[in-house]
């Protein structure tokens, strides 16, 4: 997404790497075990921050949560743990408007409902007793009304179906009328989707349930990623925003996200304030005094990898501006600033994912928070801001930040982390395909002065990036740990260089990537003498699993090894069998039938050149790549007897998830680099 200049940065200082003298390397286990911040809130007098901190308990092979509480106001202060059930699961806490209240959800009562607690620390009372699970919700501004969603008929009047018994046939058959009958990893239930109620809020008690979507057919939020950021209220409590994509014959190809205002009561039918954009519409924040609605906004239909563009509304006239049209970065998030003259963002910038203050009357972007990966940002009266910031060294942490100077909240991995050995991140630049430059990174343990074999790493999307953040399933400290040189490379299409170079990669696959990777490993090893890229293997997934597929005919000798995940082996039965087609068909130019050159950069067609020992990995909930083109690489690899093996999860989908399997993951994937790379 854009071209800098030709420099390489030196070694770069990790956030939060430990200082601790070399300990041991890091684990599958020590990942799977990490402690994991998320959901923080800020009460409205800015004394307390709220989060959820999600625990695993490896035995049961599953993560639960509890709420922390912190307070702001104190020096020093030590996070306690609030309104927490040990055998229960805690979590997205919001304050009241008064500040005196906690609501949270918690499956206390078996299903996750909504609770509150009385602050600091009073006794949890349940708020709603709904028949199903509550998948997420916010508060009006008064604290008299309470919106939630969750799956429901579209034909319910009300949360609890009053209006309507919704029958169920005698067989176990669905029967569907339109195309997308699966998504991401689950079926569809004919007739039910993700929908917006409003219930009466007093006393802690919530009653009622009416529909805000009228007529409207479509998930809001939408799936499989959306949630709270979706949904919002208007300043005086009497309307809903919400953002829906329709769902009818032609969802499968729409990325036609809307934002509609509805009454909150449910009087009128929503009004489709985004109509005149066929692309997506989406995160809807309303301003402190109530007149402009910001959203984020793509330009082009069915393309989900286009700019997001702050768009301001005025709630009075109706009439829309582009804040961030001459910034060339897509926004990733949007809050107000309490004073309301600037919205604080999020967006991908050269490996980092910063921090940005938007001047509203301006336009003026100021870059706001350094190296590392921000989000959950809450913005304060007095004009400092809570977030979290994680590295490719550590997970995430709370930051309070005024001005130019974050103080951290909170070191919830600190017992787990001063135990590992540190590690070291180098960026490097170069001329990639085309002569743009192209940026990556080098991660290996620290203070290693042995030359060490390379685990080169290919991220999927393609419109990603492997920036300097942690991650839990693709974590390139942990592919470091066992004695690698860990290499990422932003090929063209990667995210946080501009528009322009996330577009470069349409139609061209095969291509521009694989000349950045030939020329990003031989860089690299040029930046540090110290790793040995003739003893390297590649490892990709999803798009990156692609790579390995395209790599394995059209870059043969390359590499010692290969680690295929959830990637593309056959474009043509990938057209057809995905269920998000609008990702398939923006990428390669339409449906199969109308592309120009189909099997341009199709891996089935170069199998015979394949000679690489490979690892194929795949989840059998995948719905995204399905895993029967994992099947099709194994079967390739095995009637041509090339070294190769198949690890299945059955329980998993296009990610690695669950605890237990994904320390099986890399358990087997360290296995695989280390007999290809050291003969163990």
């Amino acid at each position: 997404m854009k071209k800098l200049l030709l420099a390489s940065l030196g070694a770069l200082a990790i956030a939060q790497t430990p200082t601790a003298v070399l300990a041991r390397p890091m684990t599958p286990e020590d990942l799977a075990t990490m402690r994991r911040i998320a959901a923080p809130t800020v009460s409205p007098d800015g004394r307390w921050v709220a989060y959820q901190l999600s625990e695993t308990d490896l035995g049961a092979n599953k993560r639960r949560n509890d709420l922390w509480l912190l307070d702001l106001t104190k020096k020093n202060a030590a996070p306690v743990r609030i309104a927490s059930a040990p055998d229960k699961s805690e979590h997205d806490p919001k304050f009241s408007a008064d500040g005196k209240f906690l609501y949270f959800l918690s499956n206390a009562s078996e299903t996750d409902q909504l609770w509150r607690v009385a602050l600091p620390s009073g006794t949890p009372e349940q708020v709603t007793s709904l028949s199903t699970d509550v998948a997420g919700f916010a508060l009006s501004p008064a604290n008299d009304k309470l919106a939630v969603w969750a799956d429901r008929n579209v034909a319910c009047v009300d949360f609890e179906c009053s209006n309507v018994r919704i029958g169920k046939p005698d067989g176990s058959g669905r029967a569907y009328d339109s195309i997308f009958v699966r998504h991401w990893d689950s079926w569809e239930v004919p007739g039910e989707h993700s929908r917006v109620y409003v219930l009466n809020l007093a006393n802690g008690k919530a009653t009622g349930g009416t529909s805000v979507m009228g007529k409207l057919v479509g998930d809001s939020p939408s799936k499989p990623y959306g949630g709270g950021e979706e949904v919002a209220w208007s300043a005086d409590g009497k309307s809903i925003f919400f953002a829906l994509r329709i769902a009818d014959q032609g969802e499968p190809n729409s990325t036609n996200l809307d934002i509609y205002q509805s009454p909150a009561d449910g009087s009128g039918e929503p009004v489709n304030l985004t109509a005149a954009n066929p692309a997506t519409d989406t995160f809807p924040a309303v301003s402190p005094d109530g007149k402009w609605l910001a959203y984020a906004a793509m330009k082009r239909p069915t393309y989900e990898a286009d700019k997001y563009t702050v768009m301001l509304r005025d709630l009075t006239s109706g009439e829309t501006r582009a804040l961030t049209d001459n910034w060339d970065r897509s926004v990733g998030s949007i809050a107000w600033a309490k004073d309301g003259k600037s919205l604080i963002v999020t967006a991908q910038d050269t490996l980092d994912d910063p921090v940005f203050s938007v001047d509203v009357a301006t336009a003026k972007v100021t870059r706001l928070t350094k190296e590392g990966t921000a989000g959950n940002v809450n913005t304060l009266a007095d004009g400092s801001i809570v977030y979290t910031l994680n590295s490719i060294a550590a997970p995430d942490d709370l930051y309070h930040q005024k001005g130019s100077k974050p103080v951290r909240l909170t070191a919830v991995n600190a017992d787990k982390l001063k135990d590992l050995d540190p590690v070291s991140a180098e960026r490097f630049s170069f001329a990639g395909a085309g002569g743009d430059t192209v940026w990556g990174q080098i991660v290996k343990p620290a203070g290693v002065k042995a030359k060490l074999p390379v685990a080169l790493l290919v991220h999927g999307g393609p419109q990603s990036s492997f920036g300097n953040g942690w991650s839990y399933r693709w974590n390139p400290r942990l592919f470091s740990a066992p004695g690698y040189a860990a290499v990422t490379i932003d090929f063209h299409g990667s995210t946080g260089y501009g528009q322009y170079f996330t577009d470069s990669i349409n139609k061209d696959w095969g291509g521009k990537p694989l000349q950045d990777l030939k020329l990003g490993l031989a860089a690299a090893s040029a930046k540090d003498a110290g790793i040995d890229t003739a003893n390297a293997c590649a490892l990709g997934g999803s798009y990156g699993g692609y790579m390995m597929n395209w790599i394995a005919g059209n870059w043969p000798d390359g590499f010692k090894c290969l680690v295929t995940h959830a990637g593309v082996f056959d474009l043509r039965a990938m057209a057809f069998e995905t269920e998000e087609l609008w990702f398939d068909e923006w990428d390669h130019g339409g449906p199969w039938w109308k592309r120009t050159e189909p099997e341009k950069w199709n891996p089935v067609n170069h199998v015979t050149k394949w000679k690489t020992p490979t690892l194929v990995i795949h989840g059998e909930k995948d719905f995204r790549i399905p895993y029967s083109q994992s099947l099709g690489v194994f079967t390739a690899l095995q009637r041509q007897g090339i070294d190769s093996r198949l690890l299945v999860f059955p329980d998993e989908n296009h990610w690695i998830l669950k605890p237990k399997n994904s320390i099986q993951w890399y358990t087997e994937v360290h296995a695989w680099l280390g007999k290809w790379t050291k003969g163990e």
